[in-house]
């Protein structure tokens, strides 16, 4: 198998109230299989992609207690996704689900678990909380980045928001990190752009892919995703080796669908070395720059 080159799917998640577990997992295993037979190597999911198991609880409760509640069914959320990356011989990035801390179940995280085709696991969990997970949520952040070695090389996920911020993606692209996976949900069109026009920013400044996974469709009863705007994509550095625009391949807006394109990884390395501009190497410079920052009073 060419280490170079990977397919990848990246998924436009639709969000639909559900009766059972059973049919949660119909609708996740029918897309692994659908990206399986397309031959990629790579799925991505969405962030908060299972909150459509909120649907079978009680929704009068506070959020805060309905993610607890969430949470409680997270291990079996994990489960099926190790299962499906055996099955099909996959690296699945299992979008985000929220966990319990072992020691202490009034706190939550947001966690990516990133399983390679033997079903072995990371887990990437999210930095930065927007205001309604800190506020409404209660959802705490994780303090530790990390950077995954699989058969195609140094990957990095940062978690919708997390992508917002330059200094973390950087620091896993100075590790050597190509690949950026980016699971998002994002109830308008405001927020999508946010945190699209940050992951095209992330591939330009540091020269590496980028996959972008949202939710689409919505849970009306459900409070912060009662409504789902999103486009997948899979973005690339701005430089005549790669596609025209930067974008490799996008959905069309909220409609329910995948994404698939192929990744040349060697196209990554020969553009950090050789590139019209060199942003990451560069980047040293600016590092420096910063350091030297003095206010000038007029």
């Amino acid at each position: 198998m060419n280490s170079d080159h990977v397919r990848v799917a990246s998924l436009q998640y639709f969000i639909r109230p559900v009766q059972t577990f059973e049919q949660f997992r119909e609708q996740v295993e029918a897309l692994v299989e659908t990206a399986a037979d397309y031959h990629c190597r790579l799925i991505v999911f969405p962030e908060y992609f299972s909150a459509q198991l909120l649907t079978l609880g009680n929704l009068k409760r506070p959020m805060e207690e309905q993610v607890r509640s969430l949470a409680r069914q997270a291990p079996r959320v994990v489960e099926l996704m190790r299962g499906l990356a055996q099955k099909h011989r996959v690296y699945l990035a299992a979008g985000t689900v929220p966990m319990m801390d072992d020691g202490d179940e009034d706190r939550v995280y947001n966690e990516c678990f990133f399983f390679n085709p033997d079903g072995e696991h990371g887990v990437q969990g999210k930095l930065h909380m927007t205001r309604f997970e800190k506020e409404e949520w209660k959802i705490s952040p994780r303090s530790q980045l990390r950077v995954f070695d699989t058969d195609f090389g140094l990957t990095t996920i940062a978690i919708c928001y997390d992508c917002e911020f330059p200094e973390v993606v950087r620091a896993a692209a100075r590790a050597g990190s190509h690949l950026l996976i980016v699971p998002s949900c994002t109830d308008d069109r405001q927020g999508f752009l946010r945190v699209r026009y940050c992951a095209q920013a992330r591939a330009i400044e540091n020269q590496m892919y980028v996959v972008h996974s949202c939710t689409v469709g919505s849970l009306p009863t459900v409070p912060a995703v009662s409504l789902n705007y999103g486009q997948a994509s899979i973005l690339t550095p701005s430089d005549f080796a790669f596609s025209r625009d930067g974008i490799l391949a996008e959905g069309q807006p909220n409609q329910e669908m995948m994404v698939i394109g192929d990744l040349n990884l060697r196209t990554i390395a020969d553009s950090r070395s050789g590139g019209t501009v060199l942003p990451l190497t560069d980047s040293v410079h600016s590092q420096e720059l910063a350091k030297s920052l003095e206010v000038c009073y007029l």
